[in-house]
């Protein structure tokens, strides 16, 4: 937006009495940690802030990490999904896993498998946003959520390289066809690969809406600019603390 004269005589007279003056946006990035997309400018668009140049040494211990660690859980974690796996098909004799086309980095659709959560018949309806009261999911389906058990099998997503640990959560096709008319600069999420866990996640509550989805990317666009090893890692143990916290309040 610009700004008329007496507006920028104002500042001037601000930043003239040692007061520190920055815009909207980069207070938003200094205390919230987001980046509205609404407030980001075809300068910053064209300046390529958002096409950051990642130290590949980072890129490719993020790699090694996102392979290690998804071998470790998936071992780790292997009775309890089978376990998972075993009840959920006794309790609907169906099928026990659910793949989905998601969008993954650049826009390609890449294929993500889940433990099926809802009922079979919701198998045939068209995408939509999940929602945290759901009729749809089953009662073991609504624990597997509540625990991110059902998330464990994307793990094989992330061995072969379509997706990360960390990054922003990929969505349905369908539904990215309508954020995309709505939401400004949203196509700026997929330079990124999308990840079980991101920024977004750990800050923003569960949502299924445009606002919310407006929120989510403020996030994610925070985390595309400020990349970093240590960002991951803060994720990473964020993530973990929510699951723990999940179960200490169930119990």
């Amino acid at each position: 937006d610009y700004l008329s004269g007496k507006e920028i005589d104002k500042l001037l007279y601000f930043q003239s009495k040692g007061h520190r003056v920055i815009s909207l946006l980069a207070w938003c990035e200094l205390y919230l940690q987001r980046l509205p997309s609404d407030l980001i400018t075809s300068k910053e668009l064209f300046q390529g802030q958002f096409k950051k140049t990642y130290i590949p040494i980072q890129l490719r211990i993020k790699r090694i990490a996102d392979v290690i660690i998804s071998i470790v859980i998936l071992f780790i974690t292997s009775p309890l999904l089978l376990l998972s796996a075993l009840i959920i098909w006794l309790d609907e004799n169906g099928p026990v896993f659910y793949t989905q086309t998601r969008t993954g980095r650049f826009g390609k659709p890449i294929k993500i498998i889940k433990l099926r959560t809802m009922d079979l018949r919701s198998s045939s309806l068209k995408p939509s946003w999940s929602k945290e009261i759901d009729p749809r999911v089953t009662p073991i389906g609504r624990l597997l959520r509540k625990f991110r058990i059902d998330e464990l099998p994307q793990l094989l997503s992330v061995i072969t390289g379509e997706m990360s640990l960390i990054g922003p959560r990929p969505e349905v096709p369908e539904i990215e066809i309508k954020l995309e008319k709505e939401i400004p600069h949203y196509r700026l999420r997929h330079l990124v690969l999308p990840g079980l866990s991101g920024w977004a996640q750990v800050n923003y509550p569960y949502g299924a809406s445009i606002d919310d989805s407006v929120n989510k990317l403020s996030y994610d666009l925070y985390y595309l600019r400020h990349f970093s090893i240590f960002l991951d890692f803060l994720i990473f143990i964020k993530t973990i603390r929510i699951v723990l916290d999940k179960s200490i309040v169930s119990k």
